[in-house]
């Protein structure tokens, strides 16, 4: 009983020992962090996901209740149809803007750094 008890004392003090173990937990502990801050990232995607099936259902209904509206004064398809252009149009207009590129706008041509010949710059 007696070596065993040496034997333990000679790992437990011996500082490679130590090493390793502060290396293994130091690991562990970047490993679980790891995990957490992708499971917290996880979450925060599906978090969006949700926001914006809410946000498609929001607009459903708004698009719903504005064709109702429009169904008081006008045939039921009628109704429909505007609707059905009114969101096209702003289907078309959402993805215009998300287009990266120059926003586009009147071009206005470079103005000379000289004169034309004969101009005198003189009011009339």
């Amino acid at each position: 009983m007696e070596r065993i008890d040496q034997h333990i004392d000679q790992r437990v003090e011996n500082p490679m020992n130590d090493e390793l173990s502060g290396r293994v937990s130091h690991a562990v502990r970047d490993a679980v962090r790891a995990e957490l801050a992708e499971a917290g990232q996880r979450r925060r995607v599906m978090m969006y996901a949700g926001a914006g099936a809410a946000a498609l259902y929001a607009g459903a209904a708004v698009a719903l209740a504005l064709g109702l509206v429009l169904a008081l004064g006008m045939p039921d398809w009628g109704a429909a149809l505007v609707m059905g252009a009114v969101l096209g149009v702003a289907a078309y207009a959402l993805r215009t803007a998300a287009r990266p590129g120059k926003p586009k706008g009147p071009e206005v041509p470079p103005m000379p750094s000289t004169p034309p010949p004969g101009a005198t710059g003189a009011p009339r």
